[in-house]
């Protein structure tokens, strides 16, 4: 399917503040990226770069007082996610150098912290792709959906002590128990055709049968027709702003419709 996706960000900062934009989306995967625009209300100082997990992140200073700026994407997404309920665990030894990272702690995801739970819930499955599947339905029917239940400082074992939280709690709670168990996971953010309500998106990877496959416990089905903007060891990573002095108000809208 065809998708334009656009974000607009409104700022009203006191003085000029530095800051780090992750919008821009690549070509791969279940995405054929036709077109990026990006806008800005005035001009300003502005360069891109790639991080570490090769996203593409743009250098910013935005000017004090109002301020807007507007991301549009036009792509060609797969309707459906790839299902592989065969694909095995793959062992550490045999895991590909740039993976590694993925199966670590990390800031929000305790991973080292919670075996005992992870095996508790998924222990019976058949290692790989069964044993993720598991834990994402776990989480789907176990956790509650719901704002203002948790902050910037959550961290997956307080999400799964609560039993609630948004798209980036669930995330954090699936990427943290394949880790438990060797698996690498790991976070990714952009849009989702159809959100409700519409909004930025997060949901997981695990690496079994040797690649990456999408797993999202907020939805009942594997959906597909996302655009992928970044992916990270977790929300630390893939932040869509970082600013680097008091920014004040800031408003963030979202609007995905098919082409």
């Amino acid at each position: 399917m065809l998708l334009i996706a656009d974000l607009r960000l409104e700022t009203n900062a006191a003085t000029a503040v530095p800051c780090i934009l992750m919008v821009s989306p690549q070509s791969g995967g279940a995405q054929s990226i036709l077109q990026h625009e990006l806008h800005t209300s005035v001009p300003c100082t502005q360069r891109e770069y790639a991080d570490s997990y090769g996203n593409t992140c743009l250098r910013m200073i935005i000017p004090a007082g109002p301020f807007w700026l507007t991301s549009r994407v036009v792509a060609d997404c797969y309707d459906e996610i790839d299902v592989h309920p065969t694909a095995p665990f793959v062992p550490m030894e045999d895991l590909p150098d740039q993976v590694l990272q993925f199966i670590l702690p990390s800031r929000y995801c305790e991973a080292d912290l919670l075996g005992e739970k992870a095996r508790e819930i998924a222990g019976m499955a058949v290692p790989g792709y069964p044993k993720v599947e598991t834990i994402r339905q776990w989480i789907h029917d176990h956790f509650r959906y719901a704002y203002g239940t948790t902050d910037g400082s959550s961290s997956a074992r307080d999400v799964l002590a609560s039993g609630t939280g948004v798209c980036r709690d669930y995330a954090h709670a699936g990427i943290a128990l394949c880790r438990s168990l060797d698996i690498p996971a790991r976070m990714v953010v952009g849009y989702l055709y159809q959100l409700k309500p519409m909004d930025l998106h997060a949901w997981f990877e695990a690496f079994v049968g040797g690649r990456w496959y999408t797993f999202d416990a907020t939805q009942d089905r594997p959906r597909g027709n996302r655009i992928v903007i970044g992916y990270g060891k977790d929300a630390a990573d893939v932040a869509i702003a970082t600013y680097f002095a008091d920014m004040g108000s800031m408003r963030l809208e979202v609007n995905v419709q098919a082409g």
